[in-house]
């Protein structure tokens, strides 16, 4: 056992993919002398790295990168990277606001590469426990495993990032021919002139799974499977873009729980299952070419769900339904893609005997104050935040990069002001 719970960090993190990398830029630009250690289960950073498709870009703004939008200043910013990489001229006269998903992961990893020293690739954590004394949780203890090996680390906070999990329907277990879709690039080696392939999901994910397996295999029916008529188009429109502003987790944050729903509900067009409008009439220009042709090779199966579905050696059998009428067809494929999207993983699931301690809200989920601290019974001195999963008390922004720079600086804030408390 590989013990250093002797040694008590300022912060442990869990998890180091955007958000906490953008904790560990935040902390070097604003955190003094405050120690901090990142644990990440991968073995080397990777950001959706199934996912990045040649040719797809990013749905928000590079100025929306680790840093700029709290210090624009930042030698971490994405034109930092652009000049460093020799590319800024270039890039300036793409004349785009949006960088591919490729340059976009390059330079998340160029970020990661600075901070090795306090990364620990490889180490997945177990448990977390509270370090108990004269009836006070002053502090947590993180028990992972490495290489085999226990490794016990111990802070005074602890910052959770760990991410979204891969959302798949009730009903349908991945298997080697069905997937989802964030292992796409990993799985596709594997077929050999596919026939048919079929993909579940009318979000931005679903839309690009379709395009590039119909570029891909030019010989193969690709079927898109969802219940709405067609692709939503996504409202990244100038207003509507303002529910992701610094200044809207404010607004969320403090207003009553009506509101929040009434928000929630009034712009979940701005990310969930909607597409972006240049892609959804490329996908159509295609169906509707091919009827010109007489070869349909691009199937939109529109409201329509799968009812059941079997997996065998060679692929898949589907029942698939026609919602409106309810007839039924069985498609057999070489395989499934599930693009059903994620989900927040539950925040306290690995803090054990420390959920015990956290307020929940009346919905179950944590209570989480606007620095992201979560809600703790008075006994508890050590501060627990949260990155991710916070949608319900910071509004849609959470889960994505909008924020991202600027939560890190307020969690970095909230940091130092607890330790000068202490100190004092």
């Amino acid at each position: 056992m590989t013990s250093t719970a002797e040694h008590v960090h300022d912060l442990v993190g869990i998890g180091f993919g955007p958000s906490n990398l953008a904790l560990a830029i935040a902390l070097r630009e604003e955190g003094g002398d405050l120690d901090a250690v990142f644990l990440e289960r991968q073995p080397a950073f990777g950001w959706h790295r199934g996912m990045l498709i040649e040719g797809t870009t990013m749905q928000v703004s590079f100025l929306k990168d680790l840093a700029t939008m709290r210090n624009p200043s930042s030698s971490f910013s994405f034109l930092h990277y652009l000049k460093e990489r020799g590319r800024l001229v270039d890039f300036i006269n793409h004349k785009t606001m949006f960088p591919s998903r490729l340059e976009f992961h390059d330079y998340l990893e160029w970020a990661a590469a600075r901070f090795t020293d306090q990364v620990e690739y490889g180490t997945e954590v177990l448990a977390v426990r509270p370090v108990v004394e004269d009836g006070a949780v002053v502090a947590c203890e993180i028990v992972a495993t490495k290489d085999g090996e226990t490794v016990v680390r111990r802070a005074r906070n602890l910052v959770i990032a760990t991410g979204l999990e891969p959302a798949v329907p009730a009903g349908i277990a991945l298997g080697d021919r069905v997937w989802h879709s964030h292992e796409l690039l990993r799985r596709l080696p594997g077929l050999r002139g596919p026939r048919r392939l079929l993909v579940l999901g009318a979000g931005q994910s679903g839309a690009e799974v379709v395009d590039h397996l119909h570029q891909s295999y030019p010989d193969t029916e690709v079927c898109a499977v969802f219940a709405k008529y067609g692709y939503t188009p996504a409202d990244d429109s100038s207003f509507a873009n303002r529910i992701f502003d610094p200044a809207a987790v404010d607004h969320f944050h403090y207003a009553p729980e009506d509101v929040k729903r009434m928000l929630l509900d009034y712009h979940g067009s701005t990310n969930y299952s909607v597409v972006d409008l240049d892609l959804i009439d490329e996908l159509y220009r295609r169906v509707y070419q091919e009827k010109v042709q007489g070869k349909e090779r691009l199937r939109i199966l529109n409201v329509s769900r799968v009812l059941d579905l079997t997996e065998h050696a060679d692929g898949v059998s589907a029942l698939v339904e026609y919602l409106p009428t309810g007839e039924r067809t069985v498609l057999e494929a070489d395989a499934l893609v599930c693009a059903t999207g994620y989900r927040s993983r539950d925040p306290l699931g690995m803090l054990g005997d420390l959920a015990a301690h956290c307020v929940r809200r009346p919905d179950g989920g944590p209570d989480i104050a606007r620095d992201y601290r979560i809600a703790t019974a008075p006994e508890v001195r050590c501060g627990i935040y949260l990155q991710g999963a916070t949608e319900r008390t910071h509004g849609l922004g959470s889960t994505l990069l909008s924020n991202t720079a600027v939560r890190a600086g307020e969690i970095v804030q909230s940091l130092v002001r607890a330790r000068r408390l202490v100190t004092v």
